[in-house]
């Protein structure tokens, strides 16, 4: 089975939901089709259960990571602590869980940017810690708009998922510069230029 979501991950996040076939999968594993047939109805069946699978990862992980934060600060967090938790837990995984969880990076931007149904995946999935995230920004700046923070929560997120489609965009803008490979590079500088975005559109409303 976790051969079976192996490839189908991988191929899904290259060619997306409508670009793949039960019998791509079955061939890349070796079997026959009706194998996966007798596992999954359909191919989007098969399409939820691989992108279930890690999402569960993630969303705990960062559950927990701003669960601690939240309790190391007493409840008093900050801006940049509050998306530290959020973003470098998240990253941490793609840095080192190998190309199984860049591949699932890659799956996640399409499935954020597909309307018709990937935005009901993502909410179902990820709006639970979403909102912890959320309700720690807000702790962080009390004075803050709820709409302003709901605005830079979606600015942090676009980001973030042009990062995870690892377009290679930014190494031809760059001329080689920075890689969009380069998560390493991404989480050392993403939480701090998120918490100064989000300090600019909270203190501009009361200047």
């Amino acid at each position: 089975m976790e051969q079976i979501l192996d490839e189908a991950e991988n191929l899904f996040s290259k060619h997306g939901l409508h670009g793949v076939t039960l019998k791509d999968v079955a061939k890349r594993v070796g079997v026959h089709h009706t194998l996966l047939n007798y596992y999954f109805a359909d191919k989007k069946t098969l399409f939820d259960a691989v992108f279930a699978r890690r999402a569960v990862v993630t969303s705990t992980r960062r559950m927990e990571a701003l669960d601690v934060y939240d309790r190391a600060t007493a409840g008093k967090p900050t801006i940049e602590g509050a998306l530290h938790a959020f973003l470098d837990t998240d990253l941490d995984l793609y840095i080192h869980g190998g190309e199984g969880w860049k591949n699932y990076g890659a799956l996640s931007a399409q499935v954020a940017n597909t309307p018709e149904w990937g935005a009901e995946m993502m909410d179902s999935h990820f709006d639970p810690v979403v909102l912890r995230l959320i309700d720690l920004l807000k702790k962080a700046m009390p004075d803050c708009a709820a709409e302003d923070i709901f605005w830079g929560y979606h600015f942090v997120t676009g980001a973030l998922m042009v990062t995870l489609a690892r377009t290679g965009r930014i190494d031809k803008l760059s001329g080689g510069i920075c890689r969009s490979e380069d998560f390493e590079a991404i989480k050392a500088r993403m939480a701090a230029f998120m918490a100064a975005g989000f300090r600019q559109i909270c203190s501009a409303k009361s200047v």
